[in-house]
């Protein structure tokens, strides 16, 4: 007997005819179930005997096999949608590379490397069943106490914008029909950074004009750059929690943003609106309002399904508005191919791509890229170590775990019993023993006394007790007796170098900071980090990082962001500077790289021209360097206030040793604009400097132009 045509089932009919093919052929209760995202660990058979959802999340290779075989089994084989965190590598899945954290690599300031990452988290998640990350995070770092600063890119929206679409790109490809990439999320949709006290899904009292300033800016771009996803953030604004704010979720992103692809809200964010927020009264009336909003899947609540139900059956939600989302899902799983191939795991194919070398050769990369030289009295690189003792000190030189960084093995945060395996990491300490057979003496807690030490490293930094949702922090400061320790390598009177290995700012005492011959960040650097350190601290790698976020002196400072609003009394506290420890755009290298000129391609601009500058470098060192080169515009006055200036173009330089070179900078004129007191986003006539320098506070030159 031949079966029944189904035109839904035919790949070769347009996308929109499947859809619309398939929706006149499901009943309400699959409609709904559509609309589920439910956890995979929980009830697998049980949920698709009675929801059956259309996604599921956490689960990967023979869990993943299961759901996909339950769902082929339903009525109309309506393929299931699986997702995972996948933030900065396959990060749940044993042996996968783990690249640094978003923050660590962001202060590489190379798009490469970021999308590389993407490319790489999609090769390796490609046969473990999963077609969906919730990555990358879009918030902006503005309070160091939240517990999510690693999972952002820093604190300028400018960066923000280029490296989330570069990691978007590296994930998706130029197409979701590409079975060799995965959907990418945008995350968290708006403003859910900028908490109140930074504590964690709070309060963010932003104005409509603050979120089109700095907040909107880089999500705008993600849309217009195909993202297949969005997340809404967990917090409320304005009275009303994010999964239910219209104003974000349908004026803003579905109707100014044009973005037609699948809206989930972040984990039980629909129940939360009755437990927590207490803004609607049951089950059905947080469907309703969140179905209305336009969201389109709902994660983690398996009650929204008879909410969403009784909701329909009692007329509080018109049908229309399921319809609406069920289209948008339907629509992603068609574009990504699943009704032709669900992606059923493979167990040999997905362990030929896990932390292949060529995988890990570009994670090393990366981490290299991402270590930030503060400051350096000409110490580093090591030289002429023969016979030298060197001691290494604090727990984080050889934590494995905390190398990592967040929303990986071994951090607890998807309740995932495995670890990456020890031997798929190099610590400091891994990296230093083979730098330097025999000479190394390592103390993770700095007991006992210095005196037969040489020279001294000490890599301080946070856990994962204090990082991540639940885990935001009243104080930066050094944590479990670190300070005690750093206090007592200061006192030794040897020589020593402090590496903040840490997942955010921290707080360094001033007294450790002057006495340490060099200061290096490294932000949750992966798992070739330590190697990556032994690389720069021998001189094999000239580091290049910049800080993509400010480091204050005292928690008493924040906000420290570079790009603040102009306009107070005075320019420092009674009792403390105003002025960070060091600063957006901050980092050395082992050459002195000086600017010898700069000039502009004229003196009055329109709003249709491009600004050019042409920057003359020299290499005035030993060292090949990688110079990153900052521009940054300034409104000289603005109809309504602004910040003093915002990063807008930067170009990574490599100047040979001894070697004279010339960059160009661009910047569209239309990028050199404000959000005015009526929330239009326009290029005012004025007098503007482009400052071109080091960091958000070293300029070489200041250059003035006008725009008529």
């Amino acid at each position: 007997m031949m079966s029944e045509y189904l035109p839904y089932l035919d790949p070769a009919l347009p996308v929109e005819q499947r859809v619309e093919d398939l929706l006149s052929r499901m009943t309400v209760e699959e409609k709904v179930g559509q609309l589920c995202q439910l956890d995979g660990r929980d009830e697998l058979e049980k949920n698709y005997k009675t929801i059956q959802p259309g996604s599921l999340l956490q689960i990967l290779n023979s869990d993943a096999a299961e759901a996909i075989r339950l769902a082929g089994e339903t009525r109309l084989k309506i393929p299931v949608l699986l997702a995972v965190d996948a933030i900065h590598g396959h990060s749940f899945q044993p042996g996968s590379t783990i690249f640094p954290t978003q923050l660590g690599i962001s202060c590489s300031w190379d798009k490469e490397a970021i999308e590389k990452m993407g490319a790489i988290t999609a090769c390796e998640m490609r046969y473990s069943g999963v077609a969906w990350t919730f990555a990358p995070v879009l918030c902006m770092a503005r309070d160091l106490r939240w517990g999510r600063i690693d999972e952002t890119f820093g604190e300028d929206p400018y960066l923000i914008g280029e490296f989330a679409s570069a990691m978007i790109h590296g994930l998706q490809g130029d197409d979701l029909s590409d079975p060799e990439k995965v959907m990418a999320c945008a995350k968290h949709y708006v403003g859910y950074c900028e908490t109140e006290g930074g504590r964690d899904a709070s309060e963010s009292d932003l104005s409509h004009r603050k979120l089109r300033s700095f907040f909107l800016p880089p999500f705008e771009l993600a849309a217009a750059n195909g993202v297949g996803s969005f997340m809404t953030g967990y917090q409320s604004m304005d009275g009303l929690p994010t999964t239910v704010n219209a104003w974000a979720l349908r004026k803003v992103l579905r109707d100014e943003f044009k973005f037609d692809g699948i809206l989930v809200t972040d984990w039980a964010n629909v129940r939360r609106l009755v437990t927590e927020q207490k803004v609607c009264a049951n089950a059905a009336e947080a469907a309703k309002r969140a179905v209305e909003c336009g969201n389109d899947l709902i994660m983690a609540v398996p009650e929204f399904f008879q909410g969403c139900l009784d909701a329909l059956s009692s007329g509080m939600l018109d049908i229309k508005y399921v319809d609406e989302a069920v289209r948008r899902v339907l629509k992603v799983k068609f574009k990504l191919g699943l009704f032709e191939d669900p992606r059923m795991p493979d167990a040999e194919k997905n362990a030929a791509r896990l932390g292949t070398a060529e995988h890990r050769a570009e994670a090393l990369k990366a981490a290299r890229e991402s270590v930030v030289l503060l400051d350096n009295d000409g110490i580093l690189p090591f030289k002429d170590m023969t016979g030298k003792k060197i001691f290494v000190v604090g727990r984080n030189a050889g934590d494995y775990q905390t190398q990592c960084g967040d929303w990986c093995l071994g951090t607890g945060q998807a309740n995932v019993p495995h670890v990456h395996p020890r031997e798929c990491i190099i610590t400091a300490v891994d990296a230093l023993e083979k730098a330097f057979p025999g000479q190394i003496v390592y103390r993770p807690n700095g007991e006992g006394r210095f005196f037969d030490a040489d020279l001294i490293v000490a890599v301080v930094g946070d856990c994962k007790d204090y990082w991540g949702e639940y885990a935001s922090t009243a104080t930066l400061e050094l944590q479990d007796g670190q300070r005690e320790m750093l206090q007592k390598v200061a006192e030794s009177g040897k020589p020593f170098v402090l590496v903040l290995l840490s997942s955010k700012p921290q707080i360094i005492p001033e007294t450790v900071r002057r006495l340490a011959s060099a200061v290096i960040v490294q932000f949750s650097p992966g798992m070739l980090g330590g190697e990556a350190l032994a690389d720069v601290l021998t001189g094999k790698f000239n580091p290049c990082g910049r800080l993509t976020i400010s480091i204050p002196r005292h928690v008493g400072q924040l906000p420290v962001y570079y790009n603040q609003i102009r306009g107070q009394h005075g320019d420092r506290y009674a009792d403390l500077t105003q002025s960070p420890a060091y600063a957006f755009g901050e980092g050395k290298g082992y050459s002195e790289i000086e600017y010898v000129s700069a000039s502009l391609n004229g003196e009055v601009f329109n709003r249709s021209d491009v600004l050019e500058a042409t920057v003359t470098l020299r290499n005035n060192g030993k060292y090949d360097a990688v110079e990153v080169v900052q521009g940054y515009i300034s409104d000289c006055v603005t109809s309504a206030t602004w910040a003093d200036m915002e990063l807008k173009c930067y170009v990574r330089a490599e100047i040979p040793a001894g070697e004279t070179r010339e960059v160009k900078i661009s910047i569209p004129v239309s990028a050199c604009s404000i959000v005015d007191a009526e929330e239009r986003r326009v290029v005012e006539d004025g007098e503007f400097e482009l400052r071109i320098g080091k960091s958000s506070r070293n300029f070489p030159f200041v250059l003035k132009f006008s725009v008529r």
